[in-house]
């Protein structure tokens, strides 16, 4: 079982000391994998999903791919990655030139975890249309993929087309790791289609519903004409779980019963007073493991 964290993207300020010193630390506990959160824009009131309050403007969000040019230069082996990176508002060929670039400075270390996001006021903002980003997703996923393994690629889809043309340099993973973020049946199928693996939805207990998801997972893959044990699945157990160790462990134990084989541990929406009971909280967490 994996075990990784979610850098605590809202909550960690913005001085670089403080922002290496968790990376380092997270790394020197024996962490497998830190990843990042993603949204560009936030609105001055929340509308749309029932969490949109956790990402207004006043809450802090670092651009994801910057942020892990900075973690790939001042740590050596943890995994990095984006839970999730919002896919659909972006350009496909762009995201692919930059995860290469991540995945070459870090020496092979990212996973690129993508969604469909939910803000429509960040489609507007970047330029992209929101009403058809489903439609657009697996095909700029398997755009990114064609450019992360050939030389040249020569594309035409629905939404993409154009001439021999490559990314150069090229990234270390030939492909990158893509996994997917998804909460609906729908998404979650197409998760086990198209993805490496699966980021469940944060906030989902360990409970009859998530059973069911998980096999919905699994079955839609085998459907697929893959293996699903080849797949990865992602839960997440927040701090504030509970009360301590203890009970983090039993969260997990439950996870891995069901046939999660990595956790994220979520210091951040967990009532963290500041940074340093984010890195007390961290350093029990791994001595669960």
């Amino acid at each position: 079982m994996k075990l990784g964290l979610s850098f605590p993207q809202t909550e960690i300020g913005t001085d670089p000391s403080k922002i290496k010193d968790f990376m380092q630390s997270a790394e020197d506990l024996g962490y497998d994998f830190i990843t990042f959160v993603d949204h560009v824009l936030g609105e001055e009131a929340p509308r749309g999903a029932s969490f949109a309050g956790n990402y207004t403007r006043d809450f802090m969000f670092h651009e994801v791919m910057v942020l892990m040019g900075y973690a790939a230069a001042v740590t050596n082996k943890i995994g990095l990655g984006t839970a999730v990176m919002i896919l659909p508002q972006r350009q496909a060929v762009l995201v692919a030139k930059q995860a290469a670039e991540v995945d070459l400075l870090s020496g092979g270390r990212l996973r690129l975890g993508v969604g469909l996001g939910w803000n429509k006021v960040e489609y507007d903002g970047l330029g992209m249309p929101f009403g058809n980003r489903a439609k657009r997703f697996s095909e700029q996923i398997d755009v990114m993929r064609e450019l992360w393994s050939q030389r040249v690629v020569e594309y035409r889809g629905d939404f993409h087309n154009f001439d021999s043309a490559g990314i150069n340099p090229e990234p270390i993973q030939r492909p990158i790791p893509v996994w997917i973020g998804a909460m609906k049946e729908v998404a979650v199928r197409r998760a086990a289609r198209v993805g490496d693996g699966w980021f469940m939805y944060p906030r989902q207990d360990p409970g009859d519903e998530a059973h069911a998801m998980i096999s919905t997972y699994r079955q839609a893959a085998a459907e697929a004409g893959r293996e699903p044990d080849s797949l990865g699945v992602n839960a997440t157990v927040f701090a504030n779980q509970g009360s301590g160790p203890d009970e983090w462990r039993s969260i997990m134990e439950k996870w891995e019963r069901m046939g999660v084989n990595e956790l994220t541990f979520r210091t951040a929406e967990s009532d963290l007073e500041n940074l340093e009971a984010h890195m007390d909280a961290i350093k029990k967490m791994a001595e669960v493991r």
